[in-house]
């Protein structure tokens, strides 16, 4: 769906772009996606002179799911002294928590094209646990246990 974007972002800006085909929710829950995105992005930096590229030029990127698993791929290769470093990570329009989706940027946005709350949660769910059962908790934000609600609260809160 993105390989004519993908085309033209390599053409004017003069770089290699590798697109991963990663498993896709509802058949391949988490973690699936994930390591499928790990996994080419590891063996693309441990391969970077086979396509002349400069070690220090790679950039992650996605956006929606993607951007969340470009998230997740630059968190866990952040502490990595085997492989280059990557450069920057370009997040476009991620989803990036389902603690609570009853934050003001959900309330503000619901309306919004892309960022639709119930329609937000019905995929978080799908790529978690391949099932929507408990979609009404989530939207209520009673899916979450009142200590781990606590323990989160300094990176997930209206403040």
């Amino acid at each position: 769906s993105h390989e004519r974007i993908c085309q033209y972002t390599a053409k004017e800006s003069g770089s290699l772009v590798v697109s991963v085909g990663y498993r896709l929710a509802p058949e391949h829950k988490y973690p699936a996606a994930y390591e499928d995105c790990l996994n080419a992005t590891q063996h693309f930096l441990q391969h970077l002179e086979r396509y002349g590229v400069d070690p220090a030029r790679v950039i992650v990127c996605g956006d929606s799911a993607g951007g969340n698993l470009a998230a997740a791929v630059s968190q866990t290769l952040a502490g990595r002294s085997d492989l280059p470093r990557l450069r920057a990570q370009i997040l476009i329009y991620p989803g990036l928590q389902a603690l609570d989706f009853n934050l003001p940027s959900y309330q503000q946005n619901r309306g919004v094209p892309l960022l639709f709350q119930e329609p937000a949660a019905f995929y978080v769910l799908q790529y978690i646990q391949g099932g929507t059962s408990n979609l009404e908790e989530v939207l209520e934000g009673s899916h979450i246990p009142p200590d781990l609600r606590l323990k989160y609260r300094k990176w997930v809160s209206p403040d």
